[in-house]
């Protein structure tokens, strides 16, 4: 069973939320990356979302772009993504789903993309700049591996996509929760709980819900009604600045991780 189907199933029967932090791959190096997965584990992350760094990243505010631009500055490649998740591997059974871009996929192709990714120990992908109406043969080839496409919805997305979405998805739904793009926000959409409890009455399948998620009552309000809260710029932004005045990069994502992990689970 992939990992992140287990995931969910055992969060299910406890009756709590999953908890994803994204990080960006190499952020402030590929071995401090390494120790964050591991110690987000630690602290009660449930699935790792994780950054392949690119030069025009999609949705992506200025906190993950400016993360990428550190990393490709120090000339990262996408085949040092896949061995820090080798070793990662070594130490840990985690979920791990890359969220890259379609160009980065497209320019090693679909199949070494996904043989490669399969052989590192990821386990799923979001390509926020590949529609589902493009996959085509992806999801039969991914599903023959057991790698998991992860599919978006955002607050405009139309009825008839809605559906073809909820036909193939697998894993979970990563459900945008704003119009715009990545990083800290105030307050959520009034409208979110409604449209959480909308998609969530056509499937079986997860819904996770990312943008704008950055203090623990968010978290908590997320997951009283989704199945998983997902938090990108809050934790790139603390790992940054931990790096910049020569304090613990793992530390800090640590301890942010588990603040905001504890306010998920005890939402229900």
């Amino acid at each position: 069973m992939n990992r992140i189907d287990r995931a969910f199933q055992r969060l299910r029967a406890e009756g709590r939320a999953a908890f994803i932090p994204f990080l960006t791959a190499g952020d402030p190096d590929l071995t401090s990356t390494a120790r964050i997965i591991v110690a987000a584990e630690r602290a009660g992350a449930d699935v790792v979302e994780l950054g392949f760094p690119f030069s025009d990243p999609v949705a992506d505010g200025p906190t993950i772009q400016s993360s990428y631009t550190r990393v490709l500055e120090g000339g990262q490649r996408s085949e040092d993504v896949f061995r820090l998740v080798e070793s990662v591997r070594l130490e840990s059974e985690i979920p791990i789903v890359a969220m890259i871009s379609y160009s980065l996929v497209f320019r090693m192709g679909f199949e070494r993309f996904l043989e490669r990714a399969c052989e590192a120990g990821i386990d799923g992908a979001t390509i926020p700049d590949l529609p589902v109406e493009e996959m085509g043969q992806m999801h039969p080839a991914a599903r023959q591996r057991g790698f998991h496409l992860i599919c978006f919805v955002t607050p405009a997305t139309t009825e008839q996509r809605r559906s073809m979405i909820v036909r193939v998805a697998r894993g979970f739904i990563y459900y945008i929760s704003v119009r715009g793009i990545t990083g800290e926000r105030d307050s959520l959409p009034k409208d979110l709980v409604e449209n959480i409890e909308s998609l969530k009455s056509l499937t079986e399948v997860p819904v996770a819900v990312g943008f704008g998620i950055s203090t623990p009552a968010h978290a908590q309000a997320v997951a009283r009604v989704a199945d998983g809260a997902i938090v990108g710029s809050a934790i790139v932004k603390r790992i940054h600045e931990a790096s910049e005045r020569g304090g613990d990069p793992v530390k800090a994502a640590a301890e942010f991780i588990g603040n905001m992990a504890r306010a998920a689970k005890g939402a229900r």
